[in-house]
């Protein structure tokens, strides 16, 4: 009989959980709204991708730097100061009087929610172990698809579309600080009490040995995956307007949640099986995906865009399990978090940079046509992901044929 989960674990899981999804929720919220801010401050489209793009990297240099200050000081005052740097950045979004205060929401949001991606993910992997990894992988898609939906849902039909959004993650975030804050952290029998050291702040970015061909084989679908989120994420409200005219801030939003649902549902399935076989899979989807996106923008089809948007959402899916599960059992426990920083740096800057670039190309090769570009090389990407799986699956095949 399986031993119960004390009502105090349980309870922290919920409530880490929520959180996670809410700081994912609010990182999509402002993407439905940029033409809103594009329209009301006539800031150029490279401007608009510079705002996406900060949030990323401020979030990486977080997360690097100072990812695991909560295995130093706790779990909750980590999560309590990342609860407050994320109002304080609602607050920039409601009261920005132009695109300067926006990039420095996004700068303080990323630093914000680079601490709590951390320090959230590791109080839930203390609350639940069997489940922990599977929560870290589902619930951020969760969160980004509720906030773009919600999001384009109070542009088209609430007041006060610009703010209203950011007004109730304020309240949500707030009472989520309350609640922390009464949260009695439990203890961890595996990490016990030591002197306190000072924590350096420099980045540990490491690849053992063992895992440098995995890596190799898995940063090709790893870097379109995370490029892909940047497009969905900053030139797709823009491109949706173009296509489906008034409603176009709705569809978008409505396209990043088929995207992360899927995603999620793909997710569920490929947890069960290799993950050496979900890579090329996933990679396979992401092409394919990303084609009827494409398609769908130069036929002006909300339908076929969506059809694109859930396969390329299913290799999401299994692309990001396929990645992680083929590299990150081969580091022993000590390294394992120095190869997971390396991973995100490659991550992260494949979420920001194509973005920017994008941002400059479209001020002179136009939208349609820039969007053109990004996703072709998402799709070649994808093509060698697919092939460089498919020979690595081979070759671990071989020895036992040959047996």
């Amino acid at each position: 009989m399986m031993k119960p989960i004390p009502t105090a674990q349980r309870n922290g899981t919920g409530l880490h959980a929520v959180t996670m999804t809410l700081f994912f929720a609010a990182s999509s919220t402002p993407s439905p709204l940029y033409p809103l801010f594009q329209h009301r401050w006539h800031f150029s489209p490279l401007t608009l991708t510079v705002v996406y793009a900060v949030y990323s990297l401020a979030l990486l240099a977080a997360l690097l730097t100072a990812g695991g200050l909560s295995d130093q000081l706790g779990r909750r005052p980590v999560i309590l100061a990342a609860v407050g740097l994320e109002l304080l950045s609602m607050l920039l979004f409601i009261g920005a009087p132009d695109v300067g205060w926006l990039v420095g929401a996004r700068v303080v949001q990323g630093v914000a929610t680079g601490l709590a991606t951390a320090a959230l993910g590791a109080a839930i992997m203390d609350a639940d172990h069997a489940h922990g990894s599977f929560l870290n992988a589902t619930l951020p898609m969760l969160g980004l698809g509720a906030g773009a939906l919600g999001s384009s849902f109070l542009a088209r039909w609430a007041p006060m579309p610009l703010h209203l959004g950011f007004g109730l993650l304020t309240v949500l975030f707030a009472v989520q600080g309350v609640l922390t804050l009464r949260h009695v952290e439990p203890p961890r029998p595996d990490h016990p009490a030591s002197p306190r050291r000072p924590f350096p702040l420099r980045p540990r970015i490491a690849v053992p040995d063992q895992a440098r061909a995995a890596l190799l084989a898995a940063s090709p679908v790893a870097i379109a995956l995370w490029a892909l989120g940047g497009f969905f994420l900053s030139l797709l409200p823009s491109l949706m307007l173009k296509v489906a005219g008034g409603v176009g801030g709705l569809a978008s939003g409505i396209a990043v949640a088929v995207l992360t649902g899927s995603a999620m549902a793909a997710t569920v399935v490929a947890r069960r099986h290799p993950p050496a076989l979900m890579l090329p899979l996933g990679a396979a989807a992401l092409l394919a995906g990303t084609g009827g996106i494409l398609a769908g923008v130069h036929l002006a089809s909300v339908g076929l865009l969506a059809a694109g948007s859930v396969l390329a959402g299913i290799g999401f899916g299994t692309g990001w399990f396929g990645s992680i599960g083929s590299v990150m059992p081969l580091a022993p426990p000590q390294e394992r978090a120095a190869l997971m920083s390396a991973f995100y740096v490659e991550c992260y800057l494949a979420n920001a940079l194509p973005v920017m670039v994008a941002g400059a190309a479209v001020g002179r090769f136009g939208l349609i046509r820039t969007a053109d570009g990004y996703g072709a090389a998402i799709i070649v990407l994808s093509a060698l992901a697919v092939l460089a799986a498919a020979a690595r699956l081979r070759q671990s095949r071989r020895p036992a044929l040959s047996g």
